[in-house]
């Protein structure tokens, strides 16, 4: 995984550990980073687990592309590989003949369909900030283009659009920068909660809380509060934690003979708060 530190992770580790206790037909090992980008300390850990001989990988990318090469080593070691919640390039993959499991959530309908909330509640020509997340990732792709088919279908006038990689620190100076200079913005967009919270953050300091609608993806525990009180408007619950028990399902298929190829997507449930 990645960023054990983020609630969303957290909530996968702990889904696939209960998983594990009820079934003793195989052992868990569950390993990720600290943060959202650290790129070589994730493919060193597939290379560690390449080195321990384990007979299969469940794996969610940091990069979509930077961590093709050691899935490829992974595979060529005999190792089965499923790729969840973030999508490996898939042409990288073509051009070394591998086709892989995918497990997980359509981002882009899902981002819409939250982005829609958002732009329904504001109407057309309003200003939004959109606040994106670590740009190699595939999922933060998805989501991007989910919102920005949002903003085009309700005519929303996208005042800034920034990355912030996912963590909470840096969305709060990438958002405290941005409303500096459009302090008119009406609505935010927020691909990932932990990001929310950050621009949360910011509009607080500023007297700006519940007035100005954010909008974030991925439904954690930390967010009920701000849907409660109305600061937050509508989130995305993406199941990580029953996305963590279908990639092991996945990978013990492919272990018994299964096809390893196909794409599983994984359900998501809109998340609405008070306002």
């Amino acid at each position: 995984m990645k960023s054990l530190e983020a609630e969303f992770f957290q909530d996968m580790k702990q889904g696939a550990l209960a998983f594990a206790k009820t079934h003793p037909d195989f052992l868990l090992i569950t390993v990720g980073t600290s943060t959202q980008t650290e790129i070589e300390l994730q493919i060193e850990l597939v290379d560690q687990l390449i080195r321990e001989k384990v007979d299969a990988i469940v794996l969610v990318p940091i990069d979509s592309k930077a961590l093709v090469p050691v899935t490829v080593k992974a595979i060529q070691a005999g190792i089965k590989v499923i790729n969840i919640d973030i999508k490996l390039d898939e042409e990288l993959l073509a051009q070394q003949g591998i086709e892989l499991t995918y497990v997980g959530p359509d981002n882009k309908t899902a981002a819409n369909i939250v982005g829609n909330v958002l732009a329904e509640k504001l109407g057309k020509g309003a200003k939004v900030v959109l606040i994106e997340g670590l740009s190699v990732a595939e999922n933060a792709q998805q989501r991007k283009a989910g919102f920005m088919e949002s903003i085009s279908t309700y005519g929303l006038n996208l005042v800034a659009s920034e990355a912030a990689d996912w963590e909470t620190a840096k969305a709060e100076k990438v958002f405290s920068a941005l409303y500096d200079q459009h302090p008119d913005a009406e609505g935010i967009m927020c691909s990932n909660d932990a990001m929310a919270l950050g621009v949360l953050n910011v509009l607080e300091r500023n007297g700006k809380a519940g007035s100005i609608p954010v909008i974030g993806f991925d439904n954690d525990a930390s967010s009920l509060p701000f849907l409660n009180s109305g600061a937050m408007l509508a989130t995305m619950d993406a199941f990580g934690s029953q996305m963590a028990v279908q990639g092991i399902e996945f990978a013990l298929k492919v272990l018994g003979g299964m096809e390893n190829k196909g794409c599983y997507p994984t359900d998501f449930k809109l998340i609405q708060g008070i306002g």
